[in-house]
């Protein structure tokens, strides 16, 4: 399953809104810099899809406010 992420790094709150199934734009506190942003990225889809973070990929878009991210969900 692929989720495409707005991220917007270095915001003053934490926000997640819902765009469509699959996307999504997330403010995170965290910088850029040091992949702290992508982390919590990948967090925050962990915990929406109640999956293990180790699930969850960045495909593209590491160094880029957009991002697509690949969830490796089996049912």
């Amino acid at each position: 399953m692929y989720i495409k992420v707005k991220v917007q790094a270095g915001a003053k709150k934490e926000i997640v809104t819902k765009k469509s199934d699959n996307a999504y734009n997330i403010s995170v506190k965290e910088p850029s810099e040091r992949n702290l942003a992508n982390t919590r990225v990948r967090e925050i889809i962990a915990s929406i899809y109640k999956i293990n973070i180790k699930l969850v990929r960045i495909i593209s878009g590491h160094q880029s406010p957009s991002k697509i991210l690949s969830l490796n969900i089996t049912e």
